[in-house]
């Protein structure tokens, strides 16, 4: 490293202590948010259906501090702050598999309570309670800022069209107003801005009203790479038109609690669909799989995102918690979608998958989370240009 890099990297150590802890405290407070109100689903859930519960854990490892409550679960806070579990009374593994030969030797006096002797229909539940819960702590998130700080909106009029643009090339004029895109409806400008983002390359038809009357134009967002504030570059769809905030063209809105609970399911809607969409996009190549990021993209962007304010910090927390709610819904073992799956099947054949069907498809699961760990912390690596730096340093 040559001596002035030197200088500059020693310089910047002297703000990477809270620089860091300005990324470290808003990640801590968004995914204990997120990872509270999923293991919240599970134990509530399990205690709807009569199933103990022996340890509530936010973290991992060792206990900083915990209590029992008056059932006589334990409470905890532990060291390692990704992620937490509800361990059930029955439970031996992370898996949730049972050994028969140990349910077999459980007295009938003592199996209420277990989690393995409860209900096919009640262990499905309180599975699947984990990820709603966070679906709903999303609208709940949503509907709240909809509520009490409102949501900008602007009549999708077109006050411009850029010069050789996708726009410019389907016929749009200063003046139109946009109320539908391939047959969807169109009330605001940011309903049509989401459309054409993630529709890059794909043909839409726009439905514009125009000197009074409905004409059909066909456009193609051109997939566009942009960079944020932040410096976080992302791919886009753009066709080039522009909504001026002049006055009266934009306002902030509040809405009722029910329209804003409407908005905040709609929102959350949204989110799942955009995520399934991509990663379909990435599975048919049409989208590239370098925007999967995991634990240090998300500190970095709650970290970025932190100094919006406290409200956008908490929409980020509706945002990841839609997230971990869909993929834990997915049917890999190991992941709540897992457990679905494999009582689906016993439904269907009246007795659970034998032993070792249940143990090759856990240590399936186990592969894939830990590759998709791996890959989107190489995705976060990359991304932080970690890599970039460290050859630097010897070159």
């Amino acid at each position: 490293m040559k001596s002035l890099e030197v200088l500059n990297f020693l310089t910047g150590m002297g703000g990477f202590g809270s620089s860091l802890w300005g990324y470290i405290l808003p990640f801590l407070f968004v995914l204990t948010i997120v990872v509270f109100f999923h293991e919240l689903g599970h134990f509530m859930a399990a205690r709807y259906c009569g199933i103990k519960v022996d340890v509530f854990s936010i973290g991992f490892g060792r206990e900083i501090v915990g209590w029992n409550d008056r059932h006589g679960t334990r409470w905890k806070l532990s060291w390692i702050p990704l992620g937490g579990f509800v361990k059930f009374s029955g439970d031996e593994n992370a898996a949730s598999m049972a050994d028969q030969a140990s349910l077999d030797a459980i007295p009938e006096s003592e199996r209420k309570g277990l989690f393995h002797f409860a209900p096919l229909r009640h262990r499905a539940f309180v599975v699947a309670a984990g990820p709603f819960a966070n679906f709903i702590l999303a609208i709940v998130i949503f509907a709240s800022i909809f509520t009490f700080v409102g949501r900008t909106i602007a009549t999708p009029q077109i006050d411009k069209v850029q010069a050789d643009s996708a726009a410019q090339e389907a016929g749009m004029m200063p003046g139109d107003i946009v109320t539908a895109i391939d047959g969807s409806e169109i009330n605001t400008f940011e309903d049509m801005q989401r459309i054409v983002s993630v529709s890059g390359g794909t043909a839409l038809t726009f439905t514009v009203e125009r000197a009074g009357k409905l004409i059909d134009l066909t456009a193609t967002p051109r997939q566009t790479e942009i960079t944020d504030r932040f410096g976080n570059s992302h791919r886009v769809g753009i066709m080039g038109i522009v909504r001026e905030a002049g006055e009266g063209n934009i306002k902030l809105v509040k809405s009722d609690p029910f329209t804003s609970v409407w908005l905040g399911a709609r929102e959350t809607w949204f989110v799942v669909d955009r995520t399934l969409s991509y990663l379909g996009g990435v599975i048919s190549g049409k989208e590239k799989a370098d925007q999967l990021g995991g634990p240090l993209r998300i500190a970095q962007v709650s970290g970025q995102v932190a100094t919006l304010g406290f409200v956008a910090l908490v929409n980020l927390a509706a945002l990841l918690s839609v997230s971990i709610g869909l993929l834990n819904l997915f049917p890999v073992p190991l992941l709540d979608g897992g457990h679905l799956l494999y009582y689906g099947a016993e439904a269907v054949r009246g007795k659970p998958l034998g032993p070792q069907t249940q143990e090759i498809g856990f240590r399936v699961g186990l592969a894939l989370v830990l590759m998709l760990m791996l890959f989107s912390t190489w995705n976060d690596l990359v991304h932080l240009q970690v890599f970039s730096f460290l050859s630097g340093l010897f070159s």
